[in-house]
């Protein structure tokens, strides 16, 4: 048996963004961005180290809206022509910077990235969900889900109805996509509300995620602090999230992703080259806009950057690797001493940090595994909560504390003057979904196309990503607008409803502009 485990965890999500009529949506990016840069170089990472049969163990959580963008033709489409562009973009690149060694070698690099993205992309017939599900049958990734549709859970969850909806539609979509139910769920921004354990127990789920202070703060005091789980009273297993190894990866003062010779992100040729070489790759109206290529490294903390070399870039990827597995192997050795049972190091992350915001995350990770595969004495073992829990089924039982892994640790990001005023009407709109979802318990036909309607806009207004841009200042309009936007649908909606004035050409233009859940049932708001 190991000394001690390490169960890496990756949380993918992206708030459902679809636009009918824009393949420049400027929210859509975000998704062709993280696609580009994080999934896809994910995806490559496992796929080989399954091919050189290196062994490795990750746990993925994949978000129903993230999933239903994957999923979605229309979005397909969008990303497919994103795609083009920018190989066509680095082509011109490869071309431009010829003459100047600097900027050719990060051209080219960049080009190559592109070809082998598209052709990933045409294999999996522009269908992600394919890839992953592959992954899932190599034995070496855990798929979990997040709660519907990322809904802040202890903010949301005035009525108990909510909470089980968000949960039992996001189960039902992930069996429907992987086929499998989920073992485990991210709970949105990992906030925890004492009793929501229940609903997760009803739906078949073994675990989830907290941030330290959660465990550490639990009733009774856990006995190996966030090294081992604990059993919620609904008997669901609560895993810790390890803050040492969490700063040296999430941090960019100072963990790895900070270090001089990484890239850039901030520095990207959409601002830097001229208005009119680059005007077809940024948006149609001549605003200026990150296209993914970026030519310098950190350097330091001045405006001051030096060229960008891949070759550096790398070898400081594969040193961090040998770091973080230096650290891990001193503090489970430092834990093993002090344990009647072999600890479990939760590193849990958000996934778009790898590739997106940190480069080099993807070649970091890959690393990592292929260091420690290629020890003689492996100093601790990758596993997944699953495999934990079966080698490992006593657990203390204790109560955790309410609390998240925001800013101060509980509720503040997602309840302050910014967007506090969001709660009242996602709670009014609630009690209104629950009321009719009891009160027509066998809807049929236009009655039942518009509940289902509903109830996808009041999943998709409770994002908790609606309330995280607000407070952060960036593109509030757009998230304001949104939330605006889903409660108005959906109280157009309920209201026809009521009245038996439902227009059946506006409920199917709502159904194609907000297609999210395929095959939701509004039942699932109905009283237990």
């Amino acid at each position: 048996m190991p000394r001690g485990y390490v169960a890496l965890v990756l949380h993918a999500h992206l708030p459902y963004v679809r636009d009918r009529e824009d393949d420049f949506s400027l929210a859509e990016k975000w998704y062709h961005e993280a696609v580009t840069e994080t999934y896809i170089p994910l995806i490559h990472a496992c796929q080989r180290l399954h091919r050189d049969q290196v062994p490795y163990k990750i746990t993925i959580s994949l978000s129903p809206p993230l999933t239903a963008m994957m999923a979605d033709t229309l979005i397909q489409e969008h990303y497919r022509r994103y795609l083009e562009r920018l190989r066509e973009l680095a082509a011109r690149e490869v071309w431009r910077t010829r003459n100047d060694p600097r900027f050719h070698i990060v051209a080219r690099m960049y080009q190559d990235l592109f070809e082998k993205t598209y052709g990933t992309y045409l294999a999996y017939g522009g269908n992600l969900i394919n890839a992953f599900r592959e992954l899932q049958e190599s034995g070496n990734v855990e798929l979990i889900t997040c709660a519907a549709t990322h809904g802040y859970l202890p903010l949301i969850g005035l009525q108990r109805e909510v909470v089980r909806a968000q949960i039992e539609v996001a189960v039902n979509n992930h069996r429907r996509l992987f086929g499998r139910p989920p073992a485990g769920l991210w709970l949105p921004e990992c906030a925890y509300n004492p009793g929501d354990d229940e609903t997760l127990r009803d739906y078949g789920l073994k675990y989830f995620f907290l941030d330290a202070h959660g465990l550490l703060y639990a009733k009774p005091r856990p006995r190996y602090s966030i090294f081992a789980p604990i059993y919620t009273p609904a008997g669901v297993a609560a895993f810790g999230r390890d803050l040492e190894s969490s700063e040296q990866v999430w941090s960019a003062q100072e963990g790895y992703p900070g270090d001089c010779d990484y890239r850039e992100f901030y520095r990207d040729i959409g601002y830097d080259l001229d208005f009119d070489y680059i005007k077809p790759y940024i948006h149609p109206s001549g605003l200026r806009l990150d296209t993914g290529m970026k030519y310098y490294r950190i350097t330091g903390k001045s405006n001051y950057k030096e060229p960008y070399v891949p070759e550096w870039a790398s070898f400081k990827a594969h040193t961090h690797a040998g770091n973080f597995l230096f650290n891990r192997e001193h503090q489970v050795n430092y834990l093993a001493d002090y344990m009647d049972r072999p600890p479990i190091i939760v590193c849990p992350y958000d996934a778009e940090l790898f590739g997106h915001w940190w480069f080099e995350g993807p070649q970091w990770l890959e690393s990592l595994f292929r260091q420690v595969a290629g020890l003689a004495h492996r100093p601790f073992s990758f596993i997944t909560p699953s495999e934990y829990l079966e080698r490992f089924p006593v657990n203390q039982p204790a109560t955790p504390c309410m609390s998240s892994w925001g800013n101060n640790g509980y509720n503040d990001v997602w309840l302050g003057g910014s967007n506090d005023w969001i709660y009242r009407h996602l709670h009014h709109a609630a009690a209104e979904m629950i009321r009719l979802a009891n009160q027509h318990p066998t809807a049929e036909g236009i009655l039942l196309r518009a509940l289902n309607q509903a109830a996808r806009e009041l999943l998709v207004a409770q994002s908790s990503d609606w309330a995280f841009i607000m407070k952060t200042g960036t593109m509030v309009d757009y998230a304001v607008g949104r939330t605006k936007k889903h409660l108005l649908n959906f109280w157009d909606l309920t209201q026809a409803v009521d009245k038996y004035e439902l227009d059946p050409e506006k409920v199917q233009d709502l159904e194609e502009d907000n297609n999210i859940f395929p095959d939701i049932n509004y039942r699932v708001f109905a009283s237990k």
